[in-house]
């Protein structure tokens, strides 16, 4: 079993995302140390870019505040090195090819490897481009992640089959952020992944409350909330981490609500 896959081993998994150096380096860690600890079961980390074309504005906030903070993507590895120290939970990368090409695709991804980053997520990289990373991502067993929308249409199918660590499928049209419902037929969507892959399914983009997270992994193997917990970030600042591990705890609470027995 590799390192993505024994996330969902036990059961619906809770994935948060943090954009990394949102305000500080120092944050993340802490945030990331309360996630897991609450009961993430993987965790995407943000690598912050200047121009996040698939963000809204919660997250490009985070990413012009990361940025501010002088966080790079040196400093990012050297962070992931010392909570590999502490943390086994498994880590993924979500950025924008821009960053993996301008610090070297061989170098990102070798560094990806060392540091103990599992998989990555590119959501500007087209399916029909992906042969751009994937060979070296292969040569360093980093997983690259396949990202499902509900314009994949009929190309759900081919995308499940060559999936590898798990399945990223976008809630709905548009940027990341909270959404006060999802009204995509995913089932439909998950149907199709199902039929065509083994690879776990989590459900991300717009999730924001227990109930929508209880909901998406009703229907997956698990959910993603990034916006929701940036909002967090943005509040409190370097006081957030306690309440990070607040929201992660009820999300997952709401998850492992699914397996409850009836009443009665």
């Amino acid at each position: 079993m590799n390192k993505i896959a024994s996330a969902f081993a036990s059961g619906k998994a809770f994935i948060p995302f943090i954009t990394c150096g949102d305000p500080d380096l120092e944050t993340t860690k802490a945030c990331i140390r309360e996630m897991v600890s609450n009961g993430a079961g993987l965790i995407e980390l943000g690598i912050p870019f200047s121009d996040p074309t698939a963000e809204g504005p919660v997250i490009q906030g985070a990413n012009i505040r990361a940025l501010a903070s002088g966080t790079t993507t040196d400093k990012i590895f050297e962070m992931v090195t010392e909570l590999r120290k502490e943390i086994n939970t498994p880590m993924v990368f979500m950025t924008y090819a821009n960053v993996v090409y301008s610090y070297g695709s061989e170098r990102f991804l070798a560094a990806c490897a060392r540091v103990g980053i599992d998989g990555l997520i590119l959501p500007d990289l087209p399916y029909e481009e992906k042969e751009e990373f994937l060979p070296v991502c292969r040569k360093y067993g980093v997983n690259l992640i396949s990202l499902i929308a509900p314009t994949s249409a009929g190309r759900i199918a081919q995308i499940a089959k060559e999936a590898e660590g798990f399945i990223y499928l976008v809630s709905s049209l548009g940027v990341t952020g909270t959404r006060s419902e999802i009204t995509t037929d995913l089932g439909s969507i998950v149907k199709v992944v199902r039929e065509n892959s083994a690879v776990p399914c989590a459900i991300g983009f717009g999730i924001s409350t227990p109930e929508q997270a209880a909901k998406m992994a009703a229907i997956s193997d698990g959910a993603i909330v990034g916006s929701a917990i940036i909002k967090i970030l943005a509040r409190y600042g370097t006081d957030a981490p306690p309440y990070v591990g607040q929201f992660v705890k009820s999300m997952k609470q709401a998850i492992n609500g699914l397996h409850l027995p009836a009443a009665g």
